[in-house]
């Protein structure tokens, strides 16, 4: 008996694990997919919850729901992956062993990474919305906050889901404004990017909406530190930004576990062949998802786009084929803009995002780079999709290839 493990059960373990579960015989291979949380959390739907417009119960699951048959499932902590002897250690001393491995163990915040982030002020006027307790926390606090100064900090790139700071500035517009207290809040976007976004024209694009919706941007701003008793954020170059309210999304890493193996980067990311997804130390490792260290956004559906990459290659390696699927860095993000509208990029490693209609060009019904209630609705139908299709590991009309076809140069 052959043995696959994958490491990791959020949306790219468990999007792979359905994919190949029908294809390999069971016969000839055991799969286990390994994973230390028994809820399933739909990341997007975190961002909705400070504005009531999701709860928590809109946006877990319990992982068991999305396994297929066949698998072995281990809820379990995992102490060591030891690829000299193609084997991984669980926490409570059981060894699984594997031909090939996948590793999809993500990645999350780590606000210790920053001086004062987690003092006093951690959950009381300080929050993300990256976790469900600092969504839920923000939640709780802007129903009873009357005004003032709210701070955005992007502590660091690479985050998950680079769009969501955008969203959650342009959130807050709309829903101060449905509260009636617009004017009485000061919208700082502090990021440390030259501008609004990592791609030039989108960052334009997305600079003058944050214009047009009185929020200052405040780009290459480098945090080093928060003073949370003075309530200001402080950069290595002694800027200082202050606040009554900070939104901050902290430094992203990848698992401990991948530093304890001696596997990532300093942030704990994998060196990965951005075109194969197979590990650069080690033939029959392979990548996907934020484990990864490539220049791709950090999100689910560059994780749908991967897997179905990754798909191919694994099945290539097994059969002792040559790895010709190749990922080009294709990513797709709905943007929330407030107010029932929305807008959609849809990009690659060499492409930045244009303009466009999509999936069907010419017809859409989605328009590239353009605001309208069509790409909200398209973000909102996404949950339902994500829960009904994309975790089953389903075929989507999304190619993983990006196409150019609708978009205009």
């Amino acid at each position: 008996m052959k043995h696959l493990v994958i490491l990791g059960a959020g949306t790219a373990g468990t999007i792979m694990v359905n994919k190949l579960a029908p294809v390999l015989d069971s016969d000839e291979w055991q799969i286990t997919i390994v994973d230390q949380h028994e809820t399933h959390y739909y990341q997007p739907g975190l961002l909705f919850i400070p504005f009531g417009i999701y709860t928590k119960k809109d946006v877990i699951k319990p992982k068991r729901d999305f396994f297929p048959t066949g698998v072995e499932v281990v809820f379990s902590g995992i102490e060591l992956i030891e690829p000299g002897k193609n084997q991984v250690q669980l926490s409570d001393g059981k060894v699984l062993p594997y031909d090939y491995l996948i590793i999809a163990t993500g990645s999350r915040i780590n606000p210790g990474e920053t001086e004062g982030l987690q003092g006093d002020g951690w959950h009381r006027n300080i929050f993300d919305f990256y976790t469900i307790e600092g969504a839920c926390g923000l939640a709780h606090f802007l129903k009873y906050w009357e005004g003032g100064r709210m701070v955005l900090n992007i502590v660091e790139m690479p985050i998950k889901c680079p769009v969501a700071p955008l969203e959650f500035v342009f959130l807050a517009d709309w829903w101060f404004t449905e509260q009636g207290i617009r004017d009485k809040v000061e919208i700082e976007f502090v990021t440390p990017l030259p501008g609004a976004f990592t791609k030039p024209r989108a960052s334009k694009l997305f600079g003058d909406f944050l214009d047009k919706k009185n929020i200052k941007l405040t780009p290459d701003f480098s945090t080093g530190s928060v003073d949370a008793e003075n309530n200001k954020i402080i950069s290595w170059d002694e800027r200082e930004v202050p606040y009554d309210l900070l939104v901050t999304i902290p430094t992203n890493m990848g698992d401990e576990l991948i530093a304890r193996s001696g596997l990532g980067d300093e942030l704990n990311f994998i060196p990965t062949d951005k075109h194969t997804l197979q590990s650069k130390a080690h033939e029959n490792i392979f990548v996907i998802g934020d484990a990864t260290d490539l220049p791709s956004s950090k999100a689910g559906s560059v994780a749908h786009f991967q897997a179905d990459i990754l798909f191919e290659n694994l099945l290539s390696a097994m059969e002792g084929r040559p790895l010709r699927a190749k990922y080009d860095g294709h990513a797709n993000c709905y943007i929330e803009s407030g107010f029932g509208k929305g807008i959609l990029i849809d990009f690659n490693y060499d492409t930045e995002p244009l303009p466009g209609k999509f999936p069907l060009p010419g017809i859409g019904p989605f328009s590239l780079l353009e605001e309208t209630k069509m790409n909200h609705y398209g973000k909102m139908m996404f949950r339902w999709m994500y829960w009904n299709l994309l975790l089953k590991g389903s075929e989507l009309p999304i190619e993983s290839q990006m196409l150019m076809a609708g978009k205009r140069v």
